[in-house]
């Protein structure tokens, strides 16, 4: 079985991925940190090496999808393939840092790619408004999220709405989590399990 963690930038993907692998007994996955060896590249020059850069990222996405899909396990895994180009990618494009014929390209090959795995049997979507996103990144005080400008976040934003209530067609559960914080508080984490358990065995009502 293969969950996936989707949210924006500060959300609490990696979070929720630690704690309900731990609960269940699920293998986590988390994004791949191999090198790029595009990175250095693309900050010189970020329109002539979007593309490649982007290719780079979707190709180790479909590794890890190809891997998921043939383990035995059930696999939780933070931030999937289809964030990756719906919203990062899309929202790359719309900055003017890929061409259309760069992004027609890309979209077919992502296309191919989809067509030879299978959605998750469930998408957990952690919605957020963009205040509670830059309270959570100031608290986990990464120094390269800092100056982050609150447009690029509420860009983001939206285009994981666009992509979770119009593009995606697989199973989902939205969780508001702006006012909740399911971390330290054992009763909404519980209520989550809830919802997940009426997604995936039935057990209760959604």
């Amino acid at each position: 079985m293969h969950i996936a963690i989707a949210g924006n930038i500060g959300s609490g993907k990696t979070t929720l991925t630690t704690m309900l692998a731990k609960h269940y007994g699920w293998e986590a996955r988390f994004e791949a940190v191999d090198y790029n060896p595009y990175l250095e590249d693309y900050y010189k020059d970020i329109s002539r090496w979007s593309f490649c850069l982007e290719v780079f990222f979707l190709k180790q996405r479909f590794k890890d999808l190809l891997d998921i899909a043939h383990s035995e396990k059930t696999i939780i895994q933070d931030r999937s393939i289809y964030e990756g180009v719906y919203v990062f990618t899309a929202n790359n494009k719309a900055m003017g840092n890929l061409s259309d014929r760069d992004f027609d390209t890309y979209m077919e090959l992502f296309d191919l790619m989809t067509e030879v795995v299978s959605y998750p049997h469930l998408m957990i979507y952690l919605r957020a408004s963009v205040p509670h996103l830059v309270k959570n990144i100031q608290k986990r005080g990464r120094d390269y999220e800092q100056a982050m400008p609150l447009e690029y976040l509420n860009n983001l934003n939206d285009r994981y709405d666009d992509f979770i209530y119009h593009k995606y067609k697989g199973k989902v559960l939205v969780v508001d989590v702006d006012n909740i914080d399911f971390e330290h508080q054992p009763q909404e984490f519980a209520s989550i399990i809830d919802k997940i358990d009426a997604h995936l065995f039935g057990l209760f009502p959604d």
